[in-house]
């Protein structure tokens, strides 16, 4: 009896600590929903004088963290610089190997301007500025274009790839096959591709980070990850179930799950670098798989479906069948006729002499651009302003608990 009795006595604390962890973590999830909710809540169209102050802030932040980094490793600042130097004194000094400086400096700074682009395109976890769309289609669809009107892809240079003019001894339409298309375009797509690979990187080292260090990171997507893992078991959305089978491949598969998920066009990959890092997974088992993925296979099948889509029969087609539309359809294929039209007379005049292009279709693709670019950097600063948001509810809570 005496036994029994010490034994419920254990029981009961045991249970009133069950009870008070429980509506500890109860406490908790609220508070961080609370102050999420008020991190998401400072917008630029919102609150722009907080906003803007929180920016600024954070940007002065991370340019001092920027600078203790370099510091720390100034050794090898030193020697980039000292690379620069060499570079800089060979491009000002006159002589037989200018032609070589010059081919080299075109070069880079056109692969440069690709992986600049493919990085804007995934560094955002989804809400990157799609320079796909807005950039190398539009690209790969006016060579594609140019090469059935011209019977050739051997353009000038220059002024290509500035601007693309039939040369002057144009092979038959027969001599434009899709691998050649394809063979002009393959730098340019590759670069790109390499860019988003390199734009997977942020949150691949961001989870590695804090699965080493076990600290709190400053990201959302990280946390949802987390929540995520915890509630695997009784989830029933699509999309979550979705990202978990993602994250299964890539964890038991390994490289080549994720060279699967990067091979193909797959709007949750943004979830495999936070997987990667948090799992531990090798950098260069990770890297070199989405390298491979994004830059090799999965751009070859974007580059043929652009090239296919904007074959010369394939448009006239498309052209023929806006024009079959009841009612709206005549209206709808005038300027659609006019602008390849326009464009088809671009390629037959070098230099400035083409007619002026006043197409309705430029003028909307222009500003569809300019809005998605406003809207990429609108989203940047409201991102970093919540970030500083976060930063101060942080410190906020720090002191509560020393109070």
């Amino acid at each position: 009896m005496d036994m029994a009795a010490n034994g419920s006595r254990c029981e009961q604390p045991q249970k009133r600590a069950g009870a008070r962890d429980k509506q500890n973590d109860s406490l908790l999830k609220e508070r961080r929903q609370k102050d999420k909710e008020e991190r998401l809540s400072l917008l630029l169209w919102r609150r722009p004088l907080t906003t803007l102050q929180y920016f600024l802030l954070e940007t002065l932040i991370k340019l001092k963290e920027l600078a203790y980094k370099l510091w720390q490793r100034r050794g090898a600042v030193v020697l980039v610089l000292l690379l620069c130097s060499l570079v800089s004194a060979a491009y000002y000094t006159e002589g037989t190997h200018q032609q070589y400086v010059e081919y080299l400096e075109k070069k880079f700074l056109w692969c440069a301007y690709w992986v600049g682009l493919g990085i804007l395109s995934s560094v955002g976890l989804g809400t990157g500025l799609h320079t796909f769309l807005l950039y190398l289609g539009p690209h790969i669809a006016s060579v594609t274009l140019a090469a059935y009107e011209c019977g050739s892809t051997d353009f000038p240079e220059p002024p290509y790839p500035d601007q693309i003019v039939c040369p002057q001894g144009g092979l038959a339409e027969g001599g434009v096959d899709l691998l050649s298309i394809m063979s002009k375009v393959r730098l340019e797509a590759c670069m790109w591709g390499a860019g988003t690979a390199i734009g997977e990187l942020p949150p691949y080292f961001m989870a590695r980070a804090a699965r080493q260090s076990g600290a709190d990171p400053d990201d959302e997507d990280y946390e949802e990850f987390e929540e995520m893992l915890e509630q695997a078991e009784g989830t029933q959305d699509f999309v979550t179930r979705a990202k978990l089978a993602v994250q299964h491949i890539v964890q038991k598969v390994g490289f080549f799950g994720i060279l699967a998920c990067a091979s193909i066009p797959n709007p949750l990959f943004d979830l495999a670098g936070i997987t990667c890092g948090h799992f531990l997974v090798p950098f260069w088992t990770f890297f070199g798989a989405t390298l491979i993925g994004k830059a090799i296979i999965k751009m070859h099948i974007q580059e043929v479906f652009v090239i296919v889509t904007f074959s010369k029969h394939i448009v006239e087609q498309m052209v023929s069948l806006i024009g079959a539309v009841p009612k709206v359809g005549p209206s709808l294929q005038k300027p659609f006729s006019q602008y390849l039209e326009a464009q088809r007379n671009k390629l037959h005049h070098a230099g400035g002499s083409a007619p002026a292009d006043d197409n309705w279709l430029s003028w909307l693709f222009e500003k569809l651009v300019l809005v998605m670019v406003c809207y990429f950097v609108v989203s940047i600063v409201n991102s970093m302003a919540q970030s500083y948001a976060k930063r101060l509810q942080q410190q906020r809570h720090s002191e509560d608990k020393t109070k």
